[in-house]
């Protein structure tokens, strides 16, 4: 990505014939909004303004580097891809109903591809009471900081936070600033393969979790992947 992002600022036009061949970009097309002979195709079932894309594309006979993202409506093929694109750096699907209409913001499933791991808790973000993110270390050793916890887990976490007493301040390499913590506690993460490396907190994997101090109860790792098949597709992401 380092290397990608070198192409941002504007370079010299012989440098940037050469960065075009070293490091070839690709615009994926993804919807379709609007189009002159059908107007704002945004109210519409997902299907329509789709298959409108679909039609550009063959019309025009569009060839890479511009191009359609991969799609089906085939659950076995979504799997697949879930399961296999990630060593060519593609981080998950996002499943849409092909009923539904254009909205912006996040309606859509997106299932990134993660592992399960357990990691030491090192720090957190946010009130100590009410921590509002983990800053986590990795089998790897990197730290992190994590999503933002759900109210449950906050709660059943701040209560060892509560007993570590003064904190002080440290930085993940990213520049996240985190609350120093006494270690001991460990929990149990998803953590994305992929570019974004996005690492999502589950459950505690403790002492203080046998102790009783969690409350909510024991709640699996193993989770089933909800995968839309008739009426829904899904796409590379």
């Amino acid at each position: 990505m380092s290397r990608r992002r070198s192409r941002a600022p504007s370079p010299p036009p012989a440098r940037a014939r050469r960065l075009a061949e070293d490091l070839p970009a690709y615009f994926v097309a993804w919807d379709v909004l609007l189009r002159p002979e059908h107007g704002d195709v945004r109210a519409r079932p997902y299907d329509d303004p789709l298959a409108l894309l679909v039609d550009l594309v063959q019309e025009y006979d569009v060839q890479p580097p511009l191009q359609l993202v991969p799609l089906t409506d085939d659950p076995t093929v979504a799997m697949t891809w879930h399961q296999q694109l990630p060593e060519q750096g593609i981080e998950g699907i996002v499943a849409k109903p092909a009923t539904s209409d254009y909205k912006s913001g996040r309606i859509w499933k997106k299932i990134r591809h993660a592992e399960t791991v357990e990691a030491d808790v090192v720090g957190y973000a946010g009130p100590a009471a009410r921590p509002r993110a983990l800053a986590v270390r990795l089998p790897a050793g990197r730290i992190a900081l994590s999503q933002s916890l759900k109210a449950p887990l906050a709660a059943q976490i701040a209560v060892h936070f509560a007993a570590s007493g003064p904190s002080r301040t440290a930085r993940t390499r990213a520049g996240e600033a985190y609350a120093k913590t006494a270690p001991g506690l460990v929990v149990e993460v998803l953590a994305g393969t992929t570019r974004h490396a996005v690492v999502t907190v589950t459950r505690l994997r403790s002492p203080f979790q046998y102790a009783g101090l969690c409350g909510a109860g024991h709640h699996g790792a193993d989770r089933g992947l909800v995968m839309a098949g008739k009426g829904a597709i899904a796409k590379a992401a």
